[in-house]
């Protein structure tokens, strides 16, 4: 069944060119991944340091094999320092 993700990013101001920098990064890896049907980012019109990414994945298993990919450990390592919040991350199925 396939899974349907929508995360949350809040950038520091201070750290917004290189959370975006990174958050390219993973556009880019991540489509190259079997299991992605969608993966797009964007960017808040009001606030500049609000990401928003809408993903679609082919299964629960493939999500889980790209969460252990280098660049979305990468990422991980950011949250602490360079984001305002941990991100807020919503999986669903269409109804």
């Amino acid at each position: 069944m396939k899974i349907y993700l929508t995360a949350i990013i809040k950038a520091k101001e201070e750290h917004r060119a290189e959370v975006l920098e990174t958050l390219q990064n993973m556009v880019t890896e991540t489509r190259k991944e079997e299991a992605c049907e969608l993966y797009s980012l964007h960017q808040g019109i009001e606030d500049k340091n609000q990401f928003v990414f809408y993903e679609i994945w082919k299964s629960e298993d493939g999500l889980a094999l790209h969460n252990q990919q280098p660049y979305i450990q990468a990422f991980g390592a950011l949250i602490d320092e360079k984001l305002q919040e941990k991100p807020q991350i919503y999986t669903t199925h269409i109804i």
